[in-house]
């Protein structure tokens, strides 16, 4: 399924702060220079707005959102939760200090076996998303964690960036024994899914898998416990209907979820994909209190297409390098909101493009190509 569809199942309360701000942000309607960022959901607003989920395209112009912080080689484990920011909106882009944020929902941690990090989902509070702090652009990103078991709700692992391309792993409802996979571009929905079943698997509730996906420039590739189950190479996924290259290509969040899709607010198809209605009854629901998924850890290999210089810190949208497909860039701008911008901009191209770049010394306002 697609992300709108975890946003609004996940976030009664947060949809309601963000409509708060009455600008709606889209395609034909940017964001005006008074509320210059978009958020994830839809809406112009100022400060968290122009972090994490910022989308540039629609905001008042492709530098209003903060840089996105970089990438960095890591294995996250969760022995306790103190590199996790439990309230998204007290999070200031500084991703040296956390290494996720809890956009929404409730996280415990298990302290056994070293630690496993678990997401709850119960009726009133609805479920729960984190979000890495930094992004990826190209790398191999590894989850090994436990699903939930129960009808309509679903376990998600996934990528996810500013202008919504998607690449997931998720496991709806009561099936133990599939995973699914997908990817999207840009939000679209295309005419012919990308999404595909993956079977095999023993039971994902009972027991721990590592759930992988190798996304390079050039393929993207599905793994369990480390054996391949799905290749998607980027040369194919051209829409024959538009012409348009649908892969996911722009600086992405980690994000692990456990979400509500059995519940009236949702499409009678969503209900119907996700295992049915949520049954609060369940006994494990009874017993426990709440619906639960466990992560026991995360580990991330970046694969920009070029290596970052020493002094790089994030990445930043430009001008179109082609129709479709925005341009990517090192910088070593901030990423801290209300920090004010540092000095160099590194820019290189994309898929097949040819790397140029340059320095721009921001207070003078002049740029120096580099050969």
């Amino acid at each position: 399924m697609f992300s709108t569809l975890v946003a609004v199942a996940l976030s009664s309360s947060l949809f309601l702060t963000v409509t708060s701000q009455g600008i709606v942000c889209n395609v034909t309607s940017p964001c005006p220079e008074s509320t210059p960022c978009c958020s994830e959901y839809g809406y112009c607003g100022t400060g968290n707005f122009c972090l994490g989920g910022c989308n540039p395209l629609y905001s008042n112009s492709l530098d209003s959102c903060l840089p996105n912080p970089l990438c960095e080689d890591a294995t996250h484990t969760f022995a306790d939760n103190s590199r996790i920011l439990t309230n998204a909106s007290y999070f200031d882009g500084n991703a040296s200090e956390y290494d996720w944020v809890v956009d929404k929902g409730s996280i415990i941690n298990t302290n056994s076996s070293g630690g496993e990090l678990g997401l709850i989902l119960t009726e009133t509070n609805g479920g729960t998303r984190l979000s890495s702090t930094r992004y990826v652009h190209y790398g191999t990103i590894s989850a090994q964690l436990k699903t939930g078991r129960w009808p309509g709700v679903v376990t998600a692992f996934i990528t996810m960036s500013n202008i919504k391309d998607e690449i997931d792993w998720e496991f709806p409802g009561a099936n133990t024994t599939t995973g699914q996979t997908n990817y999207y571009w840009q939000g679209v929905i295309p005419n012919a899914t990308h999404g595909r079943t993956e079977t095999g698997v023993s039971d994902t509730f009972a027991n721990y898998h590592n759930y992988t996906i190798d996304w390079q420039p050039d393929a993207l590739t599905f793994s369990i416990d480390g054996n391949v189950v799905r290749t998607i190479k980027q040369a194919d996924a051209v829409d024959p209907t538009t012409g348009i290259n649908e892969y996911p290509n722009t600086p992405s969040r980690i994000q692990l979820s456990l979400w509500p899709a059995g519940i009236n607010s949702s499409a009678p198809g969503t209900v119907e994909w996700s295992g049915g209605m949520i049954d609060w009854q369940d006994p494990d629901y009874v017993s426990a209190g709440h619906f639960y998924a466990l992560v026991q850890s995360v580990s991330v290999k970046c694969a920009d297409p070029q290596s970052p210089g020493a002094n790089i810190t994030s990445y930043v949208y430009g001008s179109n390098q082609t129709t479709d497909t925005p341009a990517i860039a090192f910088s070593n701008q901030t990423t801290v909101n209300g920090a004010g911008h540092l000095f160099e901009i590194v820019r290189f191209g994309g898929l097949g493009g040819t790397a140029v770049s340059w320095i721009v010394p921001a207070l003078l306002g002049i740029a120096v190509a580099l050969v």
